[in-house]
């Protein structure tokens, strides 16, 4: 197996074979046979995923999964690995993924340059070929967004809006799937680009707001009603 699959691959694994009553897992010398790896190599894949808050080595004890305390990399790296995250995680991720792209079509308008307008161009263009051909926009909507990002020239503000779409990169496929949703979302694309190339951050702002309204709607829709999903909190307290 190459390293470089090694660690999601084993975040699955784990998650898939850990006892549900306690969360204890496979031993290291369980692992190192099954991935046909050495126990060093999954000492240190562990290492990371106890960093990153997915599990927990107790001495003398085992190892045990710890999800319900992962950081934020832990879910993208979950998604990654084709592991199911919660419904209400993922909506709580667009909902703070809203909070930060209303802020970066601001700052966009005022630092974006050629550069960028001409890569949000090839996106659209990339765009209305998907839909002619009758694929759902899966990987322009999130360069679009991303390129949007990456115009306000702050690295660090790119790379966490880049995990928002990592963890949900299983339900894009899905979300798209509709035709219609592809289209409105196209056009809603062609309005924000233009309110950036005027610089005008208010109208670029409440465009963008009202665009991301739509993945919002559809993750309340299939978590259900704001009583259900407090009471849904509850539940994992």
């Amino acid at each position: 197996m190459r390293e470089n699959n090694l660690l999601p691959d084993l975040a699955a694994y784990l998650y898939a074979h850990s006892n549900k009553a306690n969360g204890r897992t496979p031993s290291e010398r369980e692992l190192a046979e099954h991935f046909a790896v050495s126990r060093g190599q999954i000492r240190e894949a562990l290492a990371i995923l106890e960093a990153m808050r997915i599990v927990e080595r107790r001495a003398k004890s085992g190892i045990y999964l710890t999800t319900t305390n992962a950081s934020v990399e832990a879910m993208a790296l979950f998604a990654r690995a084709g592991v199911p995250l919660d419904p209400i995680q993922i909506y709580e991720t667009v909902e703070l993924r809203k909070i930060h792209e209303i802020k970066a079509a601001e700052l966009a308008c005022e630092r974006a340059t050629e550069e960028n307008f001409e890569r949000l161009r090839e996106i659209l263009r990339a765009s209305e070929e998907s839909i002619a051909a009758g694929r759902g926009l899966v990987r322009e909507d999130r360069d679009f967004h991303l390129e949007i990002v990456r115009a306000t020239k702050n690295s660090v503000f790119h790379k966490v809006c880049s995990v928002y779409y990592m963890m949900g990169e299983q339900r894009l496929p899905v979300y798209f799937a509709d035709p219609e949703r592809s289209r409105i979302s196209h056009a809603e694309h062609i309005q924000i680009f233009e309110a950036l190339l005027r610089r005008d951050g208010n109208l670029a702002q409440a465009l963008m707001s009202a665009h991301l309204k739509g993945a919002e709607s559809y993750w309340k829709g299939l978590i259900g009603s704001p009583d259900e999903k407090e009471s849904r909190e509850e539940e994992r307290v």
